[in-house]
């Protein structure tokens, strides 16, 4: 699976999940450590939880995805890491605080499909 693929399939999993303000960077060219971040929120512990166990849950069925995850106890700051893609799922508050989005300015924006945001992922066809 192609990285950017990956990433959009990880903002899908946190969409479905109600995630906020969901964010995709394409940074290739920009950094040399990874080719995208998702950087999405959740307005409680629990929800922060949810949505990082929605991604590893969705990623699982790729096969060869073994991502790094810190933080997923605390329900605060879940990072997943799986090499080409980097995941961050804030606390609203703690993205707030950190602002990212304003650090990886100089990154692409990718556009997040709009029926990502009307139809679950995981919905019978």
């Amino acid at each position: 699976m192609e990285s950017r693929e990956l990433a959009l399939a990880c903002a899908r999993a946190a969409i479905d999940k109600k995630a906020e303000h969901s964010l995709v960077f394409d940074l290739n060219g920009v950094a040399d450590f990874t080719d995208y971040f998702l950087i999405t929120s959740g307005q409680s512990e629990r929800q922060v939880q949810a949505i990082a166990q929605s991604i590893l849950d969705h990623t699982r069925s790729f096969g060869d995805t073994r991502p790094r995850v810190e933080g997923l106890d605390s329900g605060r700051w879940v990072l997943i890491d799986f090499g080409d893609v980097v995941v961050h799922v804030f606390h609203h508050y703690i993205r707030e605080f950190y602002d990212l989005e304003t650090l990886w300015s100089d990154a692409r924006r990718v556009n997040i499909p709009k029926e990502f945001y009307t139809e679950p992922a995981h919905a019978p066809s």
